[in-house]
């Protein structure tokens, strides 16, 4: 898993070299999406209320830092991601908090109900980070014309 966070970091960082459209705004939930077939095996089956507290505390929670360290910037007529010095710490910060958080749910609840609850965790906070972008975006490419 630490692997896996390091190269999300990585990516993270050469894709700010690279300018941000809309499409590569919208793909990552999108794309992402289709782990929701994971709850047709009944194992994955939690109860709707845990559901949506687990997508609940990924949209306030978790969303929170990464739309704090992420600002766009126009150069020319394409729009890049600034560098935000803490995102890389953010990262490493979210996977500890999962990490931990992973340990204590496990204990009452199976393996891929914890793998259910953490992917609905996770889509909260990329959506809402995403429609933040998105916004913003739209901000920036209108304020500079």
């Amino acid at each position: 898993m630490l692997v896996m966070a390091l190269l999300a970091i990585f990516i993270r960082m050469k894709a700010s070299h690279r300018p941000v459209t809309i499409r590569k705004i919208l793909i990552p939930p999108l794309g992402m999406s289709t782990g929701f077939l994971m709850f047709v095996v009944p194992a994955t089956h939690v109860p709707l209320l845990w559901a949506f507290f687990a997508f609940l505390v990924g949209w306030f929670l978790f969303s929170y830092p990464l739309i704090r360290s992420t600002r766009f910037e126009r150069v020319g007529e394409e729009i890049f991601a600034t560098r935000s010095r803490s995102f890389a710490f953010i990262l490493l910060g979210l996977l500890a908090v999962r990490l931990i958080l992973h340990e204590v749910i496990q204990r009452y609840v199976s393996i891929p109900q914890t793998g259910g609850l953490f992917f609905l965790l996770a889509f909260g906070m990329i959506v809402r980070w995403r429609v933040y972008m998105y916004k913003h975006y739209k901000e920036v490419l209108v304020a500079e014309h």
